[in-house]
């Protein structure tokens, strides 16, 4: 008979046919296991008292590097598009990848 508020073999195999997922004997048995391992950490987490404990989003701080965004000299465009193998109307030209344009 399972603990109390234990995982049961019959819920993995609740949630696993509503995912459509087909299972064998032993895939219940293990992940009966696993699921309830972790169901008991989740428990142990929300049972912890965080009073005080502001919200974060990573264990860590973490910050963008960032350059200034500055104008900058650019590439000579007609010189750019003479060294391409295909132009067509002043840009690259690439081969089709989606079949007919509209």
């Amino acid at each position: 008979m399972a603990e109390p508020g234990r995982l049961t073999r019959d819920e993995v195999a609740h949630v696993a046919d509503l995912a459509r997922l087909e299972l064998t004997e032993d895939e219940l048995e293990l992940f009966t296991g696993q699921l309830a391992e972790v169901l008991d950490h989740a428990a142990d987490v929300a049972s912890l008292d965080l009073t005080g404990v502001a919200p974060t989003a990573h264990a860590m701080a973490v910050s963008n590097v960032l350059r200034p965004d500055e104008v900058r000299p650019a590439l000579d465009r007609d010189e750019v598009l003479g060294q391409a193998p295909s132009v067509e109307d002043h840009r690259f030209r690439v081969p089709r990848i989606l079949g007919d344009a509209p």
